[in-house]
């Protein structure tokens, strides 16, 4: 297949090209500068422009857009950014995957979609939940709008937890915490953390890309989602550390604003019903084996 991935930097950028490449597929990736070696195709999104011949015989295009949510203090201004850096690139290449016909678009979307579900199990059938980020993400997906709408094209939203792996993303930055003896209970550590190791995070995409039968929102999550509490307790039990902080939940909402409350305190009991029952394989089930394998890899 020819496949064309957007925001092919990050973590799981970086490892999805080096992942379909290993399968035999030509991977293509856009870049916002101009192109520098053949594998790269310019665009502009605020402009609404890719480069002539972009997606000319491309099978599907991976979008993976987004300013980090995690990265800084959630101003207006900060909130602003966050919405336009995935709804405005989503909206481009909805729009140019049904004017050039490509088959298919894996969008990325976040399980932030559900709000706020306590200890309720959540699959794929749960619709939108409240807050800034499960309103972000209900934005993020309604942008695939042209392209959901098209008879001939296949769309998945991939609905991502928190990805554990070597280096990157949001446990790359609160590993070394626990190595310096500072791993701890976020608030009463009662919030589950949905979840997913960077190695099935990829096969997951992958699987999306090659399977017909797979469309709509897939919950890129494990199908053992934990609470807080749990979650520290098993990557001190890895790095052999203890955990004995509690970090309150007033301490992160003094520090983090309203990033605490929906993005630290909050959390989703999600399942992947859609892999699951679309026979996707996962290599690390349960959570000690995905922290093992990113602390070792």
């Amino acid at each position: 297949m020819r496949v064309v991935i957007a925001g092919s930097s990050g973590m799981i950028g970086t490892s999805l090209v080096a992942a379909l490449r290993g399968e035999g597929h030509e991977v293509l990736r856009l870049v916002r500068r101009t192109p520098k070696a053949p594998d790269e195709r310019g665009w502009d999104p605020p402009a609404g422009r890719l480069d002539d011949g972009a997606l000319d015989g491309v099978d599907a295009v991976v979008n993976l857009c987004g300013a980090g949510v995690a990265d800084k203090r959630w101003t207006d201004a900060r909130k602003q950014v966050l919405r336009d850096s995935r709804n405005v690139p989503t909206e481009v290449l909805a729009a140019a995957v049904v004017e050039h016909g490509v088959p298919t678009l894996v969008n990325a979307s976040a399980i932030g979609f559900y709000g706020d579900t306590g200890d309720a199990v959540v699959d794929e059938t749960r619709g939108p939940g409240t807050g800034f980020l499960a309103d972000l993400c209900r934005e993020w997906e309604a942008s695939t709008a042209v392209a959901d709408q098209a008879p001939d094209v296949r769309v998945v939203r991939l609905r991502t937890g928190l990805v554990i792996g070597p280096a990157g993303g949001l446990f790359g930055r609160i590993k070394p915490l626990f190595s310096f003896f500072l791993g701890g209970r976020l608030g009463d550590g009662t919030q589950y953390m949905p979840w997913i190791s960077l190695d099935d995070a990829i096969s997951a995409i992958r699987f999306a890309v090659e399977h017909e039968s797979v469309r709509g929102p897939i919950n890129l999550t494990a199908p053992s989602p934990v609470t807080n509490a749990e979650f520290t307790r098993t990557v001190g039990h890895v790095l052999h550390r203890p955990t004995p902080w509690i970090v309150p939940g007033f301490v992160l909402k003094a520090v983090l604003g309203d990033l605490a409350e929906e993005g630290v305190l909050a959390g989703q009991r999600a399942m992947p019903k859609v892999l699951e029952r679309n026979g996707f394989h996962f290599l690390h089930p349960a959570l000690g084996a995905a922290v093992s394998a990113a602390v070792n890899g």
